[in-house]
């Protein structure tokens, strides 16, 4: 008989937050690819490319649980930071690779860029309702009363 997990102890890939990046990686992945074989302007590149450097390393460091062990850093708060930075440039950059005068192929880059968009203000918003409503670990705040 297999032992079932705690959902506190869920890994990070099987969570909702996990989905989420997991499909915005692959979202954003697909953007950046069609971005190149379209030969789009450099920035397109450059950003999306960034914007799949940084969720990867989100990605890795939820999956190793490195945020609990460098807890000099408050990772939420950097992640919900990355998701509206992230939400801003990826929209700007897919309305521009959606203008008239682009490829069918740089259209689907801007296509695929706004679904990555639409996961990176989900992702934000998860994180900030988990802070808000579920606090856990060590950003958890007690109670004065709670202490004695």
């Amino acid at each position: 008989m297999m032992p079932t997990l705690k959902p506190k102890h869920r890994p990070f890939c099987f969570s909702v937050k996990g989905h989420v990046k997991i499909l915005r990686l692959a979202l954003s992945v697909t953007s950046m690819t069609f971005f190149i074989i379209g030969q789009a302007p450099e920035p397109y590149i450059v950003i999306t490319g960034f914007e799949v450097t940084v969720i990867f390393f989100f990605i890795i460091l939820y999956m190793l649980r490195l945020d609990r062990l460098i807890a000099c850093l408050f990772w939420p708060l950097l992640d919900i930071l990355n998701s509206v930075i992230a939400a801003i440039f990826t929209v700007i950059i897919s309305v521009l690779a959606l203008l008239p005068e682009t490829t069918r192929v740089i259209a689907f880059g801007g296509v695929f860029g706004l679904l990555a968009g639409v996961c990176c203000i989900a992702d934000g918003v998860l994180i900030y309702r988990k802070l808000l409503f579920n606090p856990s670990g060590p950003y958890q705040k007690q109670a004065i009363h709670d202490k004695i």
